[in-house]
């Protein structure tokens, strides 16, 4: 007996491998993305010698900040090519160049052999991977969504972020496990290579999953009734003004919060509160596992009672918690900093569930693709990769290290305001 049939005719085994293959190409992504911001006090030492270890880790955050940088860029060009031929074929390519980019980092020459030439490398393949990741969010979000069943869209959506979740865990993992097996010497000397080589792999599963799947119901409905929009750039910033504005603050919260709490954080108890690099890349393996199962649940939740409340109560837990939750884990104490980075995942996770679907719901597919992904990326570029280098030039600048709390209060606090305009979406039938 065949499936139930879903919007345009696809059924619902065929909505589920579609979704699965969507996903897992956005793991292998967001790995190869996520790798280079574990391995930040390697990477300072072989590109950015000769300087003080603050002066090298911020050199390095800010070559992790370059990467963003180029999103706001993909997220154009990718953009407009989804949403004219395809989301498909946009994100096929998106992998492909993340892939290449990555491998390309793991066989870079380092400083002492070629000088100033490899960070000015290391500069390229990042721009490379950022041009890549800013057409990967918004169209692996879109192409979930436009899947989903009308009353599963939070759910089925929320697997976007379970899967940039993953992306980043499996860095992590890596990160941890080759720290605890590799010496110090030797990761210095080969190690840190590993991770990155390991991505041209990642590439070609995730492009061979992706060349085979179908586009869209929604964006095959729109090419039958030859309504692909033609300038959808032009759409989102006129026609589509409000929306995309409001996709920008909507995402402060989430870019400073995910960066801050998932990335820096661990580089901050190492670094700041001098706990063992080892201790802090475990407990943030284990918090991203947590956050991985949370996302799904919190974004079946807001499909039954709406997407507002947890977005609102996620800006309010972190103006609240943040700063307690930093100093709890500045104690040094591994339960405590475990403890406290654990409480702000779950409260990321309350925004990170409904959020895909809260961004696509905002425009209607002709120019999701785009609207989207240009209304998230530039506030990434700005504020979320940069999170890591603003973090560590405030305690530089205060002598506070605790300073990096107040950056993630006031993003969270922004984004409160911004959702006073945002109309309650998880009800309605998406454009």
């Amino acid at each position: 007996m065949s499936t139930v049939t879903s919007v345009g005719g696809h059924t619902g085994s065929q909505r589920r491998t579609a979704v699965l293959a969507g996903v897992i190409g956005n793991v292998l992504e967001w790995y190869d993305f996520a790798v280079y911001g574990y391995f930040v006090p390697v990477i300072s030492k072989l590109f950015f010698p000769n300087q003080t270890p603050l002066v090298s880790l911020l050199l390095t955050f800010s070559v992790f900040g370059v990467g963003f940088v180029m999103r706001p860029v993909g997220s154009v060009v990718f953009g407009l090519y989804g949403d004219r031929h395809g989301r498909k074929q946009a994100l096929s390519a998106v992998i492909f160049l993340m892939a290449i980019s990555t491998f390309v980092v793991g066989l870079l020459p380092t400083y002492d052999s070629i000088g100033i030439l490899a960070p000015l490398l290391l500069v390229v393949a990042r721009l490379a991977q950022g041009l890549s990741g800013g057409g990967e969010w918004g169209g692996a979000a879109a192409y979930l969504v436009e899947y989903a069943l009308p009353d599963k869209r939070g759910l089925t959506g929320s697997w976007q972020q379970v899967s940039v979740g993953t992306g980043f865990l499996l860095g992590s993992l890596t990160a941890a496990v080759l720290t605890s097996l590799v010496s110090s010497d030797n990761m210095l000397a080969w190690g840190w290579r590993i991770p990155f080589l390991l991505g041209v792999i990642v590439g070609i599963v995730g492009a061979i999953l992706r060349w085979r799947l179908d586009d869209t119901p929604k964006f095959e409905e729109l090419e039958r009734h030859g309504d692909v929009a033609r300038s959808p750039l032009t759409e989102a910033f006129t026609t589509f003004r409000k929306p995309t504005l409001l996709a920008f603050g909507i995402t402060l919260h989430n870019t400073v919060a995910y960066y801050a709490v998932l990335i820096y954080l661990t580089t901050w108890l190492t670094t700041a509160i001098k706990m063992p690099r080892s201790t802090a890349l475990w407990s943030g393996t284990i918090c991203l596992l947590a956050f991985v199962i949370a996302v799904p649940i919190m974004g079946a939740l807001s499909d039954r009672v709406g997407r507002r409340p947890l977005l609102i109560a996620s800006c309010a837990g972190y103006a609240v918690l943040t700063y307690p939750m930093f100093l709890l884990a500045s104690t040094g104490v591994p339960v405590y900093a475990f403890i406290a980075q654990l409480i702000l995942v779950l409260l990321l996770a309350l925004y990170a569930g409904p959020g895909p679907a809260v961004y696509c719901e905002l425009f209607p597919t002709r120019v999701r693709y785009t609207a989207l992904s240009v209304g998230y990326n530039i506030p990434v570029a700005i504020f979320g990769g940069f999170a890591p280098f603003i973090a560590t030039w405030l305690i530089h600048t205060t002598g506070n290290s605790l300073a990096p709390a107040f950056y993630v209060i006031a993003a969270s606090l922004a984004t409160l305001v911004t959702l006073a305009w945002v109309k309650e979406t998880a009800f309605a039938p998406l454009e």
